[in-house]
């Protein structure tokens, strides 16, 4: 198994970390890293799904909450971000062809815990676009005894206009060789270090803002920006596909802060009514990042996921 680099300087993630490289049955290179490896005590393990321009290092903080808790961790990062393969030229665009695709990560990674044997059992947590991913990992049967969302994108704010067209547009662009274009009114320079602390869609907490602008700053390779035309249409796809689906047999929780703005409401609303013995956390004030936000909102969250998962035999 050949060890990935870990910005550890930058991480604020307890000791024990093991960063690997890991390959998708496609030949492209994943990056991945756990907490908690063979250790002895632990009551289970969080496979932790990132959102979209994300990667480890950003999830260092969450490491040491969870394995406080008695849970070792996991986490990867998804191809096209993070120092995963990027898939076209342009490095700062976020990519992928078809959202099926994100399985081949997501088999290649419990193939992984597998071999590395960490402590069953296993529960999800996807965070926006991971909760995408989660999603269809579930009706997929990923071996997890619960699962745990925060902001999932199950639906995408968009203006009312251009929500009936967004996904023609999209078709459009690919089949006329835009698709890897970047999506119309976006920046190939990550948002966090585009946007003023004020009034940002992703926290209220000026230290976790910092803490995540640094990291790219001191480590660029790890940010990427805007979507591209297939990516925004292949995510359209994908969230109009699960929502015809059923919820997963499974306990769930799931948190939305009330200041969200990025993911929609509406759909996650709509999905966890319809969640067997699934519980929808609503925490007023905060904004998209709950694992970002202000300590009383990530001790909340992360308290609902310990809860969640002691309740499912973690």
């Amino acid at each position: 198994m050949e060890p990935a680099p870990f910005h550890a300087a930058l991480a604020g993630a307890p000791d024990g970390v093991r960063s690997v490289w890991l390959r998708a049955d496609d030949g492209v290179r994943l990056r991945a890293a756990v907490w908690g490896a063979g250790e002895s005590g632990q009551k289970g393990t969080v496979l932790l799904f990132q959102g979209r321009t994300e990667y480890i290092e950003k999830f260092g903080p969450a490491a040491g909450e969870f394995t406080r808790r008695g849970l070792a961790m996991a986490t990867l990062d998804f191809r096209g971000q993070g120092l995963s393969d990027r898939l076209i030229p342009d490095p700062a665009l976020g990519h992928v062809e078809q959202f099926s695709d994100y399985q081949r990560d997501v088999a290649a990674f419990v193939n992984l815990l597998g071999t590395l044997r960490l402590p069953e059992p296993w529960v999800v947590l996807g965070h926006s676009m991971g909760g995408c991913i989660a999603l269809r990992s579930l009706m997929n049967g990923l071996p997890v005894r619960a699962a745990a969302f925060s902001a999932p994108m199950w639906g995408v704010i968009m203006p009312r206009a251009l929500a009936p067209v967004a996904g023609l547009m999209a078709t459009v662009a690919r089949l006329t060789g835009r698709g890897r274009k970047p999506t119309p009114s976006t920046s190939r320079i990550n948002y966090a270090l585009t946007a003023a602390f004020e009034d940002n869609t992703l926290t209220r907490d000026r230290a976790m803002w910092d803490f995540m602008r640094r990291q790219m700053t001191e480590v660029p390779a790890l940010a990427i920006g805007a979507p591209t035309m297939q990516w925004f249409g292949a995510a359209l796809a994908e969230m109009r596909a699960l929502a015809r689906r059923p919820a997963p047999a499974l306990p769930c929780y799931a948190a939305l802060g009330g200041r969200e703005r990025i993911v929609e409401p509406a759909a996650i609303h709509a999905r966890m009514k319809r969640w067997p013995n699934g519980t929808l956390d609503l925490i007023a004030g905060a904004e998209h990042e709950l694992m970002m936000e202000l300590p009383e909102v990530r001790m909340r969250f992360y308290d609902g996921v310990a809860a969640l998962f002691a309740s499912a035999g973690a």
